[in-house]
């Protein structure tokens, strides 16, 4: 069963649904086939909005709610989503959303599919709703939205379609992946972990062990290693050589400075040794990298 009931619409509404010929063109498109939109629209103040799927969508179903509130029930277990909130629908899963008969809710919202949806749905369910809850309102992303719906509703060429569906996977993963715009702008204020690496490339020519690090910081190597390799994805002392290297590929690039004069340069007495890490790094010796990039 695959009921909906609009009565008269909703006085503003924006709606497009694309037909299976165009789905075609974009499931066989290189482009498009790793993420396409099948339909979209904006339905402000939604009264009497209601969708009961018993087999599910053929599609994920991106919801996001601007103002007043609604509900969605996934195998039997409801979700409120009041303004400023997001939820994502998986495919081929049994649901019913409807809106709030008081208060009706103004949602933007997406069906999209392709080889990479799955994935990029698991990353939205691997991440704590919550962190799907009370997002900054942004007139960027409405107008984000209303592009996208002018490239769609335009014309059928296929660069405007391949361009406004790269601008979709834009504005889904803008949400999707939140928290780590939250996380890299609460890295950008005076935290300890950066703290830690601006001491680290303000000092790439020395050497430091975690010993060294974690008495210049008050902390157990311990819990600095495990802080800083949860907010950066690597230790300390690997993060502090990548910097190392990718400082000494910037002598190779625009100096003419000898290999050996690089090492001690970037805090490696042993030149040898500095061939073997950034080769880990590099996947080429300094020689063979310097060499790849004069041709």
């Amino acid at each position: 069963m695959d009921s909906e009931f609009l009565r008269e619409g909703f006085l503003g509404q924006k709606l497009i649904a694309f037909p299976e010929a165009i789905i075609d063109i974009v499931k066989s498109n290189p482009i498009t086939e790793k993420f396409y939109i099948s339909d979209l629209g904006y339905y402000p103040e939604a009264h009497n909005h209601y969708r009961f799927r018993e087999n599910g969508a053929n599609e994920f179903v991106f919801i996001y709610c601007i103002k007043g509130k609604g509900d969605i029930t996934i195998n039997n277990s409801t979700t409120e989503i009041a303004p400023n909130q997001l939820f994502i629908i998986p495919k081929n899963v049994k649901h019913e959303y409807r809106a709030d008969k008081i208060d009706p809710w103004s949602i933007y919202w997406f069906h999209f599919n392709g080889t990479m949806a799955p994935e990029l749905y698991k990353r939205y369910q691997a991440t704590n709703y919550i962190n799907y809850i009370d997002l900054p309102f942004s007139t960027d992303k409405i107008d984000l939205f209303n592009k996208i719906f002018d490239l769609f509703e335009r014309n059928y060429l296929e660069n405007h379609i391949e361009y406004a569906n790269l601008l979709s996977l834009g504005f889904i993963s803008s949400f999707v992946y939140h928290d780590s715009d939250s996380r890299t702008e609460t890295d950008q204020k005076d935290t300890l972990v950066d703290q830690i690496k601006n001491f680290l490339l303000s000092n790439l020519g020395d050497n430091f062990t975690l010993v060294n690090i974690a008495d210049k910081f008050n902390y157990s190597k311990s819990y600095l290693h495990t802080k800083f390799k949860r907010e950066t994805g690597y230790s300390i002392m690997v993060f502090f050589n990548l910097k190392k290297i990718q400082k000494a590929c910037e002598y190779l690039n625009y100096t003419d400075m000898s290999i050996k004069e690089i090492s001690y340069k970037v805090g490696f007495d042993d030149p040898l040794y500095f061939s073997r890490i950034f080769k880990n790094f590099m996947g080429k010796s300094p020689r063979h990298y310097k060499q790849s990039k004069r041709k």
